[in-house]
C-alpha cells in the first residue's frame, strides 16, 4: 500500500478512531476543533452522517497545505427513524440503553476526505442486535463505562457491547466509529 505520499490529519478526539487508523498502519496527525454537530431536519439517517462529517472537514479547508488530507468522521446510531446521539446525562443514557434492548438498530458512520483540491464522503451501516438488557445492566454499564461520548450510549468495544450484542451485520469497525475497510479503499484512490 503506499499511502505515505500525503501527511493524514485526523480531526477527531476519538480514542477509538485513534486507534483504528494506527492500527490501519497510517502515519497521521491529530487536529481537534470544536463543531456544531446540528444538522437539516429534513435529512434522511445516511445523509446525516455524511453531512456531519463534510461539515467538520469544512472547517479545516482554509488552513490546509498542498500535501494534507483532513479525515472527519461522525457516528449516528439509528432506532427506527429516531437517531439516538450521544447523551446529555445517565437519564437520557438510561432511554436509550432500554430502547435498544432486545432490538436491532442501525450505526451509520459518514466519512469525509479533505484536500485543497479535492473532497469524497461516504458512509456505511451496519445493523446492531442487542440481547434484551436488565435494568442492573444498564445502570452497572452507565456507572462504569460513562458512555457520555458515545452516539446511542454505548461502545461496541465496552462491556456493554461484549454482553449485550447477539450479533452484528456490516462492519463492527464502523460501529467502533470508523468504515476502516471503506476509509482505506477511498485513500487509496484519493
Amino acid at each position: 500500500m503506499n499511502l505515505t505520499s500525503k501527511k493524514y490529519i485526523l480531526a477527531s478526539g476519538s480514542p477509538r478512531r485513534k486507534e483504528l487508523l494506527t492500527n490501519l498502519g497510517l502515519t497521521f496527525e491529530v487536529r481537534v476543533k470544536e463543531v456544531d454537530e446540528n444538522y437539516p431536519a429534513e435529512l434522511a439517517r445516511a445523509e446525516v452522517a455524511e453531512y456531519l462529517a463534510a461539515h467538520k472537514a469544512s472547517f479545516y479547508q482554509e488552513e490546509l497545505q498542498p500535501e494534507e488530507v483532513i479525515i472527519t468522521a461522525d457516528t449516528i446510531v439509528c432506532l427506527d427513524d429516531t437517531i439516538l446521539n450521544k447523551p446529555y446525562d445517565h437519564a437520557q443514557a438510561t432511554r436509550m440503553l432500554t430502547m435498544l434492548s432486545g432490538r436491532s438498530h442501525e450505526v451509520y458512520t459518514g466519512v469525509c476526505l479533505l484536500s485543497q483540491d479535492k473532497s469524497v464522503v461516504f458512509h456505511d451501516v451496519t445493523t446492531v442486535h442487542f440481547r434484551d438488557l436488565t435494568r442492573d445492566e444498564i445502570d452497572f454499564y452507565i456507572n462504569h463505562y460513562k458512555p457520555f461520548d458515545k452516539a446511542g450510549s454505548y461502545g461496541a468495544q465496552d462491556w456493554l457491547g461484549l454482553v449485550g450484542i447477539e450479533r452484528i451485520e456490516g462492519s463492527y469497525f464502523n460501529v467502533m466509529g470508523l468504515p476502516v475497510h471503506r476509509l482505506y479503499e477511498e485513500l487509496l484512490v484519493f
